[in-house]
Order: C-alpha cells, then structure tokens, then sequence
C-alpha cells in the first residue's frame, strides 16, 4: 500500500472540504472512509472526474490529506489529477464540487469532463 503523503498533489480548498464533511455527517458516513478522487474514461472531452466516499484504501492507491481530508487516489487518476485544486461552488451556474485541473488542455462546458 502507498504512504500518506502530507505534502499532496492534489490540494481541498476550505470550502470543499466542509461540504465533505457537511455530506459526510448528512449521510452517517464513517469517518474513516475516505473520498475516493479519479477519473475515468468518457464525456465529451475524453476524460470524466469521479468522487465518492470509500471504505479502504485499495492497492496502488496513494492516500492524501488536506484539510482533515483523507484523499484516496489511484496511480492513474494521480497522473491526470497531479496540481488540481478540488473546491465547491454554490453560486449562480450551479451547485457542486469542481475540479480546477492545470493539467486539463480542453474542458467541456459543464465542467465534467477534460482532456489532456
């Protein structure tokens, strides 16, 4: 298994990370689950980003924290996620957690999908 890095390549804004426990709390989700970040083929611009809470970390996985948040990435996603900023909005265009990915050459217009 991969070691907790302190350090991370992927950073929780403030904001995200109470909205993570906001849901975590809303939902009786144990607190040591951790949120599952990654991304996965498919959307317009070729890739998607997915996240959900997960039980345990699984093999290859890099473990990182932010913010009291414990981050489980997987080595390809980790790839593709390396400097993203993960925060929430509530404003005006919507609701919901957004990936600022410097990585990301091409975004859809929803925001859910990238290409690299």
């Amino acid at each position: 298994m991969s070691n907790v890095q302190i350090e991370s390549e992927i950073k929780i804004t403030e904001k995200a990370a109470k909205e993570v426990q906001k849901i975590r709390t809303e939902n009786n989700i144990p607190e040591k689950y951790g949120l599952r970040v990654g991304v996965k083929g498919g959307g317009c611009s070729g890739l998607t980003y997915t996240l959900g809470f997960d039980a345990e970390q699984k093999e290859g996985d890099t473990i990182i924290e932010d913010k009291e948040v414990k981050l489980f990435v997987d080595g390809k996603s980790l790839f593709y996620l390396s400097g993203t900023v993960l925060d929430f909005t509530d404003g005006l265009n919507g609701k919901g957690f957004v990936f600022n990915n410097p990585n990301a050459v091409k975004t859809c217009g929803c925001g859910e999908s990238f290409g690299v």
